[in-house]
Order: structure tokens, then C-alpha cells, then sequence
């Protein structure tokens, strides 16, 4: 089994969590800008932190034979806190680097005016640097806030097929397959989802546009819940290639619209490069 965890904070895990990943399979991550877990109180914090996941972050994944690559973006807590607002401005400096492959995380966490901002404004970004977007839904009242997500997709601009929602469940999952966007789920110990719900939801809604991944980060989570959900997935009767598809090829599928997935050849057989726009040497 072969896995591109296309949504994993790695910069809060250990060294042994990326040997771990490695001896299961996963071969790539994506890791997108989130909140530190306290305040950042000025827009210095942040460059610090981006070019931490744009350096420092990559290194130490090939250590372990990992691909590395991020999402940067003021995310949506941080978008309500004045002092952050400057962020918008950092964000074409580092929208313009290699290795970045989609502007994210983005979108709601208590739906307010300031975040409409934040969202609107980094969704026109996206379309002007020709990235894709990766969307957070907010963890209360999510069905209200993945209508108003879609809603403020829609008027945008961007190609819905250029569009990750994440962290869905049962009741989101489907406008925003209706939508025409990727469909993002996230597997966590307690919360989120689990494996045997997300084989239920692969069973109800099929394998295309789906993208799962662990979300790991500082709380309580487990960077090889998308190992778990394979097992779990070849278990209930899908195949190695359905497997495939949504812990390896999806993901490749989404991040390669932004023309700057490097992976190196020995990571996946040629056809799996077929049509896609990955670059296959250096950054």
C-alpha cells in the first residue's frame, strides 16, 4: 500500500512519526499552514512559519524517503485577529515558491465578516497564482457552514474541480460532491471521522474526487489513520486498486493542477504520471 496523506501538520510531529509513516507505506504529504495553537501576533510570525514548511520541513521528510509539499494561506482562526491581517499581503511572495501546491487552509471557523474577507480575498489568489484551493469547514454548525463555503466558491470564480472541502462527514458530503469539488475527510482518534464511517461514506458515494487524509497535528490524532483506512477499506471488499486510488492517485490528481508536485520517479510507477502536470526533477 502506497499513501500521499494530502493533509497532515507535521511540523507538530516527531521524527519517529515520519519513520513510522515511512515503514507503512506513506511516500508523500501535503502540509498546510494552520493555526500554531496560540496567537501569532504579528505578520513576521508567519513568514518565520512559512518558510519553516517551505525549508526546514521538506528536509527533514526526505530524511525518511517522504515527499514534502504545503498549502500556505492565513487560516481561517487567525483571519479574525487584526494583528494578522497583514498576512494577506506577505501571501504572493510565498504564492510565487516552488513546492507550494495549493493557497489553504482557507475558509470558515466561526463564519464571521472578517473570515468572508480572508476567504474571499485568498480564493481570488488562487485563481491569479493558478493554484488550487484547499477549503476548512468549521467544526460547529458545519452543515450551514459548508453551504456558505460552497456559496462563496461559486461566486468566486474558481473551477469547482480546482476545490478541496475538507473535514466532511455524512451530512456535508453531499452538496459538495454536488458541487462539482474534491470531496476532503479526516480520520482522527475521536472526532472528525473514523474508518469504518469512511468505507460507509466510499461505499454510498464511490472513490472519484475523494481525498483522505489524517490532519495529524499538535492534538490528539494518528498520522496512520490513512493506513488504517485502506486496511479497513480492502477488508469491506474494495480492491487494491480502489485503495490506490484514494490513498495514492487522488491525491496526485488534485495537487498536480497546480504544476509544481515534484515527486521523485521511484515513487510510483510511469502511468501513474500519465496526463498530469508533476514535475519529475528538482524544484
Amino acid at each position: 500500500m502506497r499513501v500521499f496523506d494530502p493533509h497532515i501538520h507535521m511540523t507538530s510531529r516527531t521524527t519517529d512519526d515520519y519513520r513510522r509513516m515511512a515503514d507503512a507505506g506513506v511516500r508523500a504529504v501535503v502540509e498546510p499552514a494552520f493555526w500554531l495553537g496560540q496567537p501569532r501576533t504579528n505578520p513576521g510570525s508567519f513568514a518565520d512559519y512559512f518558510d519553516s514548511l517551505l525549508g526546514w520541513e521538506p528536509y527533514r521528510a526526505s530524511q525518511f524517503g517522504i515527499r514534502h509539499h504545503a498549502t500556505i494561506a492565513l487560516n481561517p482562526k487567525e483571519a479574525n485577529d487584526p494583528r494578522c491581517k497583514g498576512v494577506l499581503e506577505l501571501l504572493p511572495r510565498y504564492l510565487d515558491k516552488d513546492g507550494v501546491v495549493a493557497v489553504g487552509e482557507i475558509g470558515y471557523d466561526a463564519m464571521t465578516p472578517a473570515e468572508d474577507e480572508a476567504f474571499a480575498a485568498q480564493l481570488d489568489l488562487a485563481v491569479a497564482f493558478e493554484l488550487p484551493a484547499l477549503v476548512h469547514t468549521p467544526h460547529r454548525d458545519k452543515a450551514a457552514g459548508t453551504r456558505r463555503t460552497l456559496d462563496v466558491v461559486a461566486a468566486s470564480g474558481i473551477a469547482a474541480e480546482r476545490v478541496a472541502v475538507d473535514h466532511l462527514n455524512e451530512v456535508t458530503v453531499a452538496p459538495v460532491k454536488d458541487s462539482g469539488c474534491w470531496m476532503g475527510f479526516s480520520i482522527y482518534p475521536d472526532t472528525k471521522m473514523t474508518p469504518p464511517r469512511m468505507v460507509e461514506i466510499l461505499k454510498a458515494y464511490g472513490t472519484e474526487r475523494v481525498l483522505v487524509n489524517s490532519a495529524a497535528d499538535w492534538g490528539h490524532s494518528d498520522p496512520l489513520l490513512t493506513v488504517a483506512t485502506g486496511e479497513a477499506m480492502l477488508a469491506a471488499g474494495f480492491t487494491e486498486d480502489d485503495v490506490d486510488r484514494v490513498l495514492w492517485r487522488n491525491p496526485i490528481a488534485f495537487y498536480a493542477q497546480s504544476g509544481r508536485l515534484d515527486l521523485a520517479m521511484d515513487t510510483a510507477p510511469q502511468d501513474t504520471f500519465a496526463g498530469s502536470s508533476i514535475k519529475r526533477g528538482g524544484s
